[in-house]
C-alpha cells in the first residue's frame, strides 16, 4: 500500500462551517443580486421621481422626525426592504445586507429597511437580536407597500 493511499483525511465540523458559512453568505448576496435584476420591473429607472413618501425614522428605539425617500437619499443606488418581525426570511437576510452595505456604503450603495410591523415593540425586539447599521423606517399602516404596488 502507497504512502498516500494509507492516509485518511479527517474532516472537522469546525472546518466545515469555516468554509461553508461565507459560501453561503455569498451565495445569498449573489441570489439576492439576481432576484434584484430579475425584479427590475418594479425599479425606479435612472432619472425617475421616487413616488413622495415620508415616513418616522427610528433612532435609539424611539421614532424619530419622518424622512422623505426621494430626498434623504438622492443620487445613491438604494436597496429599499421592507420587513417584519415575523418574517422568517429577514431573519437570515438583514445581518447579510447590513455586511454588503457596509461592504458597498463608500461606493453610494445604501439599504433602508422599512419596518411594517403595528407594534414598535415587535420591531425593537427583533432589532436587539439582530442589530443592524443602516437605517430604519416605520410604517405600520403599510404605506410603503400599497404606494409601491409590493406583494408580500
Amino acid at each position: 500500500m502507497s504512502a498516500s493511499a494509507s492516509t485518511k483525511t479527517t474532516v472537522s465540523h469546525a472546518s466545515v462551517a469555516r468554509v461553508a458559512e461565507p459560501l453561503a453568505k455569498k451565495t445569498f448576496a449573489l441570489l439576492l443580486a439576481m432576484t434584484l435584476l430579475a425584479q427590475s420591473a418594479f425599479a425606479v429607472e435612472v432619472g425617475e421621481t421616487l413616488p413622495k413618501l415620508s415616513l418616522p425614522l427610528l433612532i435609539d428605539g424611539a421614532q424619530s422626525d419622518r424622512v422623505e425617500l426621494s430626498a434623504s437619499f438622492a443620487g445613491k443606488l438604494v436597496y429599499v426592504d421592507v420587513w417584519a418581525s415575523w418574517c422568517g426570511p429577514c431573519r437570515q437576510s438583514m445581518p447579510i445586507l447590513n455586511d454588503i452595505r457596509n461592504e458597498f456604503a463608500d461606493r453610494g450603495f445604501e439599504v433602508v429597511a422599512v419596518n411594517v410591523d403595528e407594534k414598535l415593540s415587535d420591531a425593537l425586539k427583533f432589532l436587539r437580536k439582530r442589530p443592524v447599521d443602516y437605517p430604519i423606517l416605520l410604517d405600520p399602516k403599510g404605506s410603503l407597500p400599497r404606494t409601491y404596488e409590493l406583494v408580500a
